[in-house]
């Protein structure tokens, strides 16, 4: 891949990064681009991958996730607080993963301590043309 494709997939990602952090309002995590690549035997779908830091006590406000997305999220340091659709709540921890379906509703994600640092990854599997990974919850 030459290095101005990969360029334009991370000014991609960061476009609709920006959307999807101005759209989640009130929040206080901090979302980084980390790939997008369409996915070639799969056409019509794009693999976007975002860093999401949450300082001590810091939360995203309650929000929706693109209908089409498929999500994997994977805790890399610290403790999320989450809750998924009518799920419970549930704490993950550094190591820890879940998964969530197309369309979810997303009204906790937080970081479970107030002194320490949290960071996930989530991976989306998305629509390529679905520019806003998230909306606000209202």
């Amino acid at each position: 891949m030459s290095a101005r494709r990969i360029m334009t997939a991370f000014c991609a990602a960061g476009a609709i990064l920006a959307g999807a952090s101005a759209s989640a309002q009130g929040s206080d995590e901090i979302v980084s681009p980390n790939f997008r690549q369409e996915i070639p035997n799969i056409p019509g779908k794009s693999l976007v991958a975002v860093e999401v830091e949450y300082p001590p006590g810091a939360a995203s406000a309650p929000h929706m996730h693109a209908k089409s997305a498929f999500i994997y999220a994977y805790v890399v340091s610290g403790a999320i607080e989450s809750k998924v659709n009518d799920d419970e709540v549930r704490v993950y921890r550094a190591g820890e993963s879940w998964s969530e379906p197309p369309g979810a509703s997303h009204t906790v994600s937080r970081n479970a301590s107030k002194t320490q640092p949290a960071k996930l990854l989530a991976i989306f599997v998305v629509d390529s043309h679905d520019k806003e990974l998230t909306t606000p919850i209202r």
